[in-house]
């Protein structure tokens, strides 16, 4: 439940509010303003994890380097091939297959560890998107093929 709060903002940030909810139908200003603080403040508890803005929505990622969700699914994949490893053994095959270094594969387990069902959720979307790709790939494969004669 939100709760309402009186905010000031100087006269530059309110037009660049009032910018972006006109360049982003759909959205108001109260939303907008609550989901760039909610950003903000995580990234300020998670230094190193920022926002991008994609065709499937905000998501978290990395200051230069991938999406959360991706290490996450390299997480995953890595349990189901070694699932004997853990501890730093599993942070070490996380970073040989991510190219990430310790750190980095630190910052990101440590804001899934926050958020795990966002992460999550973006998981699973992005296995489903993939899997509906590859089923249309297919089928355009299958259309494409010379007719039996």
């Amino acid at each position: 439940m939100s709760s309402p709060r009186s905010v000031r903002f100087d006269e530059g940030v309110l037009a660049r509010l009032d910018r972006y909810v006109r360049d982003h139908p759909g959205t108001s200003s109260s939303a907008v303003a609550n989901m760039f603080i909610d950003e903000s403040l995580r990234s300020y508890e998670h230094p190193g994890v920022v926002f991008r803005a994609g065709p499937t929505g905000r998501r978290a990622a990395l200051a230069g380097g991938p999406d959360v969700w991706e290490i996450v699914a390299a997480l995953h994949a890595v349990r189901e091939e070694a699932p004997q490893l853990e501890g730093d053994e599993l942070t070490a095959e996380l970073v040989a297959v991510t190219g990430l270094s310790a750190a980095q594969v630190g910052t990101a387990l440590r804001y899934y560890a926050a958020y795990p069902e966002e992460i999550d959720e973006r998981v699973t979307s992005n296995h489903e998107a993939a899997r509906r790709e590859e089923e249309l790939w297919s089928a355009q494969q299958r259309i494409l093929r010379r007719p039996p004669a």
